[in-house]
């Protein structure tokens, strides 16, 4: 005879700032973790928040270039090559603000990095 077994639910709760060494020990033990806030916790939309903003404005292009770039999982070759074969050392160029970004580049960038072209071009 079979029957359906659950297991016990564990409920842990941990105040502060968690250190990422505690929840990787967690998650190896337990699996995937449910993080919650506690109820006096508010969330807030980071793009209207004084620090995005300080940051947003002293952000260059190129570093933006190189950011969007890392969270998309690219090489610079590889994102040189989603942008029409554009070489490597170019693309370089621009995240080191040796090479300036034009609007039409920053277009391309924008479309294979999925975002904005003003995130890469200023006028």
């Amino acid at each position: 005879m079979q029957v359906v077994a659950k297991t016990p639910r564990i409920d842990l709760r941990i105040k502060g700032d968690i250190p990422e060494k505690i929840i990787k020990v967690l998650r190896d033990e337990y699996g995937e973790l449910d993080v919650s806030l506690d109820a006096d916790d508010e969330l807030l939309e980071v793009t209207t928040t004084d620090w995005y903003k300080k940051v947003a404005a002293e952000t260059t292009p190129g570093e933006a270039l190189r950011l969007y770039r890392d969270n998309a999982g690219l090489t610079q070759a590889a994102l040189g090559a989603l942008v029409g074969g554009v070489p490597r050392q170019h693309i370089s160029g621009m995240e080191k603000g040796r090479r300036p970004i034009g609007r039409e580049m920053a277009k391309k960038l924008a479309a294979a990095l999925r975002t904005s072209p003003d995130k890469f071009f200023r006028i």
